[in-house]
Order: structure tokens, then sequence, then C-alpha cells
């Protein structure tokens, strides 16, 4: 196996030499945040766990927690958090850094974190014998391990000190206990900058000439630390801290430091500090001169009291020379000049075509470089890619006439989401990325046959084909179309992409099929990356080699360490069914049968929207509403918003878009792992069956084995209980608008038109459950919940959808459509692979017991996937083609 750190928490986070600087979460120490300590300190974890949840959505990797404070239980404050973090899957899904100075406490917490954790940290500073026990103590959790710069003599200050002291710990690390070098993480000490003492002066300079000498002893292993130690003596002035940080991370980052403790909501873009702010900045982090800190305090407290030095003529740029308006308007994305501008350098131009040549692609490239480097931001890149195509829109036809020349361009691709898939937003967000880094994009849409993919890309004589999917169904039509390119002796390279893809995917199953260049595409930032190297004559080889190595060494990892999941058998597993108490059932629904609504006013859905994944779609990371105000997305965030909520106005006033749903009620009782639904009230005739899987785990505790069926009365039991449908769109007239906005050149307004329907849609999702809990069903009555709590889902009851974790046959929509009529009530349709259409929809089921809740079913077993298929009327192999991604067996 290839020597990288693994971490993990419900999903892996593998450190390689390639991977971008790792964000550890720091407000989850009692230490370190004000807010966090309180909470603890009044037993409120629920709320102290949303301070965790708030580092992973600003884009923590690792969550660093911490509990050491006097007066608090450290060790059970440790457990309790932990066991209570464990429960929630946003968060648990990354790794645990357990920090503390008492290695009792840490202990506690290795008991009880799941995944592999790092530990922070260990150090020699009570000799070699307890730093080898504590070692051996973390093996044996088979954790990673922080190692501080310190040692009998006190922390080390100088880089000497650092070098000597960690070089010291690492031999007898690898030496003595065998600790593998990639688990070992040297946090070389972070102090405190401008302080006004002088030998503190050059404390950032000594860490970033550590980090430079442990890269070249130490190749596998990573350097930490504290960031927010640097800046402790400018505490209170948050915006000098942030430039600090950056500027300190800028240096550090490039010398080998790869990894930190920071407040990932908090980080601010090095090339946004003010270029005063910056010079002085960088003059105290590199200590290039005696008076740094004299010159910094100078511009501190304008800095704090909130004067922006930034400030200039907006309108300045109209006086530059026309090339370098065009540059302008196509970094800044501003539109409002193009045509003009782009008509007054035609004709100076000797040709037309030099237009496109010249400023257009020099700004564009730098457009290109800007977003790969992490200085601009996906909606900016969208709004560049509409100011170039309505610029060459107005040159195309000067370039007919005159009969001469082609742009030329850098590659040409084909993308295309692949048959039985309708999602496109991220696909079509790569063609926008590709075009402005001068690529030739030909995108064939959605619901795409293989062969159509593979005739256009011969014709077009394509350099590079890319596949898109949403759903899993979508990852063996990819198989489909690699086994394809093989077969018909196809040499481009392959690039795969899509939420429920994953390079673990394309090693084991995408890219035996082909041969030739598979490359799986983690998101837009680095698709241009990809593609420059397969298409570049001097990179192409080497990076085929290295990718179709590590692919290798998946599978040949995958085959090694191939072990059937710990599952009990489903017999064993149904006698840990959960049993739910069902004497105080949900009142009778106030009808049965289906009500359909042909247009929900879009109006009552506008203020259930869920903001924060709207974010994420731009990839601009942060919650909502505090993403509006962070130091480093902030001002594109709120920029996106108002384009958001003007054309959220239009669709309310102007009723273009149209939302339509359906909902319904059956009487139900549970057998088994079955769900019957009746006719009427009476019972009498079954209408359909439910089919629904149970988890096999292993569990080491008490906790029972789940199926959404527990939380349906029995049918021996006598209990008159229900269960509810639903199926709602906000797309109807979607494609019209995106075909206009498409028409005028503006990929941005289309992309944001798709993003927001789909926000919509579940915010209708949200709103029609709000009012089965209140009205249709009323089994809460007199809920009473602000919008906030509804999307923390703060209510009773669930509402599952086929093809998600607790049910994970998208085959079980057929039924669900089938019941509702979804395509005459509700005007959504599926695709063979079960994908809806419009691609802005929701559906699922209603369980309205206080007993139920959310969960993954997680791998199973051949037996019960045989019985699943023998219940729902398949062949093993059909169960196991729909159940691929559940399967905890080699099929």
């Amino acid at each position: 196996r290839p020597r990288y750190t693994l971490l993990s928490g419900l999903e892996p986070l593998e450190i390689r030499p390639d991977s971008n600087f790792i964000n550890v979460g720091e407000r989850t120490n009692v230490t370190g945040s004000a807010r966090f300590r309180s909470l603890i300190k009044e037993n409120d974890y629920e709320a102290a766990l949303t301070v965790a949840r708030q580092q992973v959505e600003d884009g923590a990797q690792l969550i660093d927690v911490n509990m050491d404070e006097g007066l608090l239980d450290s060790e059970a404050a440790m457990r309790r958090f932990l066991n209570i973090l464990s429960t929630e899957p946003d968060v648990a899904r990354v790794p645990i850094m357990i920090d503390s100075s008492k290695f009792d406490v840490i202990e506690a917490g290795l008991q009880c974190a799941q995944g592999k954790c790092v530990v922070n940290s260990i150090s020699l500073k009570e000799g070699e014998t307890a730093f080898i026990e504590h070692a051996r103590r973390v093996r044996r959790y088979g954790a990673a391990v922080i190692v501080m710069a310190f040692d009998e003599k006190g922390q080390a200050d100088t880089t000497e000190r650092k070098v000597e002291i960690c070089a010291r710990s690492y031999r007898i690390l690898t030496e003595v206990i065998d600790f593998p070098p990639e688990d070992i993480i040297f946090d070389p000490n972070i102090f405190a900058i401008a302080t006004g003492i002088e030998e503190h002066n050059a404390y950032a300079v000594h860490f970033i000439e550590a980090c430079r000498e442990f890269k070249k002893r130490f190749p596998l292993s990573h350097v930490s630390g504290g960031v927010s130690n640097v800046s402790f003596s400018f505490r209170g002035n948050e915006p000098v801290r942030q430039a600090i940080h950056a500027v300190f991370l800028y240096h550090a980052i490039r010398a080998g430091m790869d990894m930190g403790i920071v407040n990932a909501g908090q980080l601010m873009v090095y090339e946004d500090i003010p270029k005063d702010l910056l010079e002085r900045v960088e003059d105290v982090v590199l200590n290039r001169r005696p008076d740094a800190t004299e010159r910094l305090l100078e511009v501190a407290e304008s800095m704090r009291r909130g004067a922006d030095p930034k400030k200039k003529d907006d309108e300045a740029w109209r006086s530059l020379p026309v090339t370098e308006r065009l540059k302008h308007a196509l970094v800044h994305g501003l539109d409002a000049y193009i045509l003009e501008d782009v008509e007054e350098a035609r004709v100076a131009a000797a040709r037309p075509i030099h237009v496109i040549e010249g400023p257009l692609m020099d700004g564009m490239n730098v457009v290109g470089d800007l977003f790969g480097s992490g200085k601009m931001f996906l909606p900016q890149v969208v709004k560049s890619a509409r100011v170039m195509k309505k610029a060459v829109a107005h040159l195309v036809p000067f370039i007919e006439a005159e009969r001469g020349g082609t742009v030329r361009n850098n590659g040409t691709i084909v993308l295309a989401t692949v048959k039985g898939d309708v999602h496109d937003i991220g696909k079509n967000i790569v063609g926008v990325v590709l075009r402005c880094n001068n690529y030739e994009v030909i995108d064939l849409g959605v619901m795409v046959p293989f062969q159509t993919i593979l005739d256009t890309a011969r014709r077009e004589k394509a350099d590079v084909i890319g596949l898109s999917g949403l759903i899993t169904p979508s990852l063996d039509e990819m198989v489909t179309v690699a086994h394809e390119m093989k077969r018909q002796g196809f040499e481009v390279p392959l690039l795969i992409g899509g939420a429920t893809t994953s390079v673990a995917h394309t090693a084991v199953k995408i890219d035996p099929e082909y041969g030739r260049e598979v490359i799986h595409v983690v998101d837009a930032s680095r698709a241009v990356g990809v593609v420059s190297q397969l298409l570049g004559e001097e990179t192409r080889a080497h990076f085929a080699a290295k990718t179709k190595d590590e692919y290798r060494r998946i599978r040949e990892a995958r085959e090694a360490g191939q072990t059937e999941a710990k599952l009990l058998s489903i017999g064993d597993a149904r006698l840990r069914r959960e049993r739910l108490d069902f004497t105080q059932a949900a009142p009778s629904p106030s009808f049965l049968g289906t009500r359909a609504f042909d247009d929900y006013p879009l109006s009552e859905l506008v203020d259930r929207i869920d903001w924060t994944p709207f974010f994420q779609t731009w990839e601009l990371r942060g919650r909502y509403p505090a993403i509006l105000e962070d130091p480093v997305v902030g001002e594109q965030a709120r920029s996106l918003y108002d384009d958001a909520r003007a054309m959220l106005d239009s669709f309310v006033r102007e009723k273009r878009l149209r939302a339509r749903g359906v909902v319904g009620f059956f009487p139900a009782a549970s057998i088994g792992d079955d769900v019957e639904l009746y006719d009427d009230a009476k019972r009498r005739r079954v209408r359909t069956n439910l089919h629904f899987l149970r988890q096999q785990a292993a569990k080491t505790d008490s906790r029972p084995n789940f199926c959404l069926a527990d939380f349906v009365a029995p049918k021996d039991s006598g209990v008159n209980d229900h269960v509810g449908a639903f199926i709602v769109t906000a797309g109807i007239g979607l494609d019209a608008i995106v075909s206009e906005f498409e028409k005028q050149h503006d990929d941005y307004r289309a992309i944001l038109a798709k993003a927001l329907a789909d926000r919509l849609a579940e915010a209708f999702a949200e709103r029609l459950h709000e009012r089965v809990r209140r009205e249709f069903w009323g089994y809460a009555k007199d809920e009473a919940l602000t919008n906030d709590d509804l999307i923390r889902e703060k209510y009773q009851g669930i509402r599952p959808a086929p093809g998600y974790p607790a049910c994970p046959d998208h085959t079980e929509k057929r039924t669900l459509f089938d019941l509702l009529d979804g395509e005459r009530s509700a005007g959504v349709t599926l695709t063979e692979s079960f994908a809806m259409w419009p691609a802005a929809a929701v559906s699922g089921w209603y369980f309205a017991n206080p007993g139920s809740h959310y969960f993954g079913v997680g791998r199973i077993g051949k037996d019960q996937v045989e019985d699943y298929a023998r219940r729902k009327g398949l062949t093993l192999a059909e169960a196991e083609r729909w159940l691929a991604p559940s399967l905890g067996y080699r099929a």
C-alpha cells in the first residue's frame, strides 16, 4: 500500500502529498472558545454539538476536542461529548483530534471515538520512559499522534531545538515502537509574535524553517500547529489577527506545514489582504525589519475600527485602455459595458479573431489562475464566463463574415450525465470552469445513452470524455460506458464525477473496464488541473502512470484487506428489532387516499428555503446566515444571495416556475420487514406492499438493528396505524427559463435558476411535511417551530426517501409513484434508473410514530438480499444490482 496517512470518522480522510491544507476545527476547545467552555460547564452538550457542526460546515476536516479546564471533570466531559458527537452523522463523519495535556483524558476519548483518531499530544517533557509508554498506548488504539517539540529542558523555540527534539522523538517512535511514520505529526510550537519582546520576533520564522527541514528529513510525516497562537498579541483585533493567520499559513504551508488547528470559518484569503496591511504583516511574520511591530500597530487601530483600506473608485477602470478594460470586465464578471468595449477592440484590431485570442483569452487565463489558486470563488468564475460568452457571441458574425480563422482552444471535452440520471448542476459548473480555461466543451445534457456519448466524441474529435451522475444506479452506467469505450477502440481519457462517485469506485469498478486513463474528479476546482495534465505533452504520461499506479494500489489494498463485514444473520438482526410503543398511535389522517396540489404558491416556500446547501452548490463553504459575514467568502456569498433573492422574487411575481405535488395516506400494518398498505379503513384488501431493509451490523452495544417497518404497528397488534407518501417538484417551467438564459449566453443565471428550483423543491417537501403534521394527519397540531428548527428536523416523525440511507433501494420509488399516480398528479416521471424528472423533485414516505428516526441501513448480508429478492419477486442478480452499494459481500 502507498504510505499515506489515513484517518477516519464515519468517512475516511486520506492525507497525500498532493492534498490541500488540512483544517482542524479549533472551537470545540474549552481553553480556546469561551462559548464552548460555557456550554460544557452548563451541561448543554447538545448546544455544544452545534459548535462542532458549525466547524465542519465551515470546512474543518478534523475536529479538535479539548476539555482541559480546572473546574471540569475533564475525563467525564470528554466521554460524554464524544458519545453525543457520535450520534450526529454530519459531525461524526470527520476524524476527531483528542486534545489534552492529561493522558487519562486522551485515553478516555480514544475509548469513545469511532474511526481512526489523532492524539494531541505526547512529548518528551517527562522523559523517554513516559513518552514510550504513551506512544505504545496510542499505537494500541490505532491512532495517529501529534508530537510536541518539548523535552526535559522545555519547549523548543529556535529552529535548531525544534529539529533536535522532533528528530529524537521520530527515532524513538519508529525504531523502538515501530510507529508508522505516516501516523506521526509534529507540532514544532507556534508562539506569539509582535509582543514587544525582541526575542519573540523570530518565532514565526523559526517555525517556518523547521517545517522546511522536517519535510526533508521525515517526508512521510506531517507538520501541524495551533495557528491562533501566532497572533495572540493582537487579541481583540480580528481583522489584523486574520491577516496574520493568512500570511503565516501562506508561508508555512509552502515550507511544509500540511495541517493546522484553525477557526475554519475565519480564514482570510491571502490575496484579499489590503496591500499596505499585507506589507506590514509580512514584515512581522518574516521578521524583515526591527520596527515591524510598531509599523503594524500604526494601522491596527484603524483596522479594528472598521476602516476599509480597499476603498476605491468603482468606475476608475473605465479610463483604462480597451484591452485592459476587457480583462477587468472578465475578471470581475462585469457585463454592463462588454459589448461596446468588444466593438471598440474589434475596430482597432486587424482581425476580429485577434480580440478573442488577445485580451479576452488573457482575461480568462487570469480568471483560471485565480480560481485554481483559491483566490477566486465559483460564482465569480461563472459570472466571468457569462461575460466571455457575450463577448464571443458579438464577434462570431464578424469572424464568419471574414471567413478566416477559428478560435484556438486547449482541447475539446464532451460532457454528459449518463443514461437514467437527470442531475446536471455539477456538470454544468465543470463545463463553465473548463470554458474559462479555453477548452471547448460539448455538453450533451442529461440521460444520455452511452452510444450517443461515444458517437459525439468520435465525430467532434474529443480529447476527453467526462461522465456525471448523482444517483447510485449511475455508477453501473459509467462502468458500461468505460467497457464500451474499450470495445470500440477509444483512446481518450475518461473523467468521472458526481455525488455518488468516489476514487475507490473509480479504481475498483471503472478503471479496469477501460485500460486507458480513467480519472475521478472531486469537484469543479480540480477539473482544469486534471485536464491540463492529461492533455499536456510533457505531463500526460507521468500523470496517467501515477494515477494507474494509485488505482492499482487501491485495488490491491482492497483485495488484500477485503474481509466480509461483521454482520448478524438476518434472523438474528430481526430479533434485535426496535420495539416501539404503539398504544398511543397517531390519530387517523383527515383523509385517506391522495390529494394533489397543481400550483402550490411559491411565496409560501421562499421563507422555508435552507440556504446552506445552496451556497455549497457554488462551492462556498459555511452555514447560512453566518456565511454572509464570513471574512473570506462573505462578500461573494452576499452578492450571490442578492442575485438569488432577486430571481426568487421574479419567480413568484411572474409565475413562470410552478410547484406541483401530491400527498397520500393509507392504512398500514407491518409484517416483519414489510409494510402492507390497505385500500380503506376496514383493511379488507391489500393495496400494495412496501419492502424495507434491516441493519445487520453486529453492534457491540444494546442498540437495535433498525428497519423502517419497525415504525409501523405490527399487523397482530390490533393498532390501526397509517403510512403517508408524497411527491413534490418545483421544476415545472424550469426548462424554458434555463433555455432562455442559455440563449443569452448567461450560464450564471441558468445555473442559479436550477439551484433555486432544487432549494424550492426541498422547501416544498418541508412545508408539506409541516402541513401533514399539523393539518392533514394532525398528530402535532400544536407544533410551533421556527424555520431553523424545521431545517434541523426538530419535529415528530420522519420522511425518508427511497434510494437513501434508511431505504437504499431506488426501485421502491416505482411503488411510491404507482401509489400516488405521480406522473398525472404531480407532473413528475421516473427514468429507467429511477431518477425523478424534473430534477428539482423530492419524494418519500411519512412515518408518524414519536420513536421514528433516521438511520442508515449500512452493509447487508447475502441472506437478507436473497430474502429481499424473494419478497419483491426479483432474481438474486437483479436485487444485487440495485443494492450494490449496500452489499456486505462480494457479489
